[in-house]
């Protein structure tokens, strides 16, 4: 059915109840630094949702890294929950390389959900948002994601 907290149809197989939830946040990777509260895990799922709908979306962490290649800019959303660890684990580095922010998640199977795509996914790339004029609400929606995950990058020095 329709979850009304992202806005989105989740397959009742990946609905999570509140306890499972809790759950879920407890098998978390040791790599999974900066995690994204409730309400950003909230409104970053609903734009990955949002822009995977329009196209503007890499997902898997092939797409990812070959967009990150060819230059694309905006932020990344990963999921906690991903076993082997080593499937993504040189991610975060060469986010920070390519100085680009990026968040967890708790679960792999709502982003692949919020990505429009059957699987789970372990990693969305949400480019830069260009197209202010068309959809003022959406454009809205990113900047202030954009914010919140720049606030939680861990600073280097």
């Amino acid at each position: 059915g329709i979850n009304a907290e992202y806005g989105l149809f989740i397959p009742p197989a990946t609905t999570m109840s509140s306890e499972e939830e809790t759950e879920a946040v407890e098998f978390t990777n040791p790599v999974a630094k900066p995690l994204a509260s409730k309400k950003l895990t909230k409104n970053l799922l609903k734009l990955a949702g949002k822009l995977a709908t329009e196209k503007a979306l890499h997902r898997g962490v092939r797409e990812v890294t070959k967009g990150v290649k060819k230059g694309k800019k905006g932020f990344a959303i990963l999921a906690a929950d991903v076993s082997p660890i080593d499937v993504y684990s040189h991610l975060p580095v060469y986010f920070e390389e390519n100085s680009i922010p990026y968040v967890f998640v708790p679960s792999k199977s709502e982003l692949g959900t919020a990505g429009l795509t059957k699987r789970p996914t372990c990693v969305l790339l949400l480019p830069t948002f260009k197209d202010k004029e068309k959809d003022a609400k959406l454009a809205k929606l990113y900047k202030t994601c954009k914010d919140e995950v720049d606030e939680l990058q861990i600073i280097h020095k």
